[in-house]
């Protein structure tokens, strides 16, 4: 898994502001087919934010930890419904502090 300093974090939360949502996690949890598109949105924007519809809290953190863990990619935010997520691109196109 990725990690991150305080900073990056802040300052990928301020990129992310303005992003909807490209992927949602709905009520089968995380399929294959989900973690899928989450691989394929992050090769195209780096930064994506995933809604899930579940109102289980523990659930929502151990599908945020399983992405992170499959997809070797950083978990930036977790608030409420949403998860913001951050892999860095071959050729990066957000420079972290």
């Amino acid at each position: 898994m990725l990690d991150l300093t305080p900073q990056q974090r802040k300052f990928l939360k301020a990129q992310a502001h303005n992003l909807k949502p490209v992927v949602m996690i709905g009520n089968a949890g995380l399929t294959e087919a989900v973690v899928k598109e989450i691989s394929r949105s992050l090769a195209a924007h780096e930064l994506i934010k995933v809604r899930c519809l579940g109102d289980d809290r523990a659930a929502r953190e151990a599908w945020l930890a399983e992405i992170c863990a499959q997809l070797d990619c950083a978990p930036v935010q977790h608030i409420g419904k949403l998860l913001l997520i951050y892999k860095p691109a071959e050729e990066p196109r957000i420079a972290l502090p």
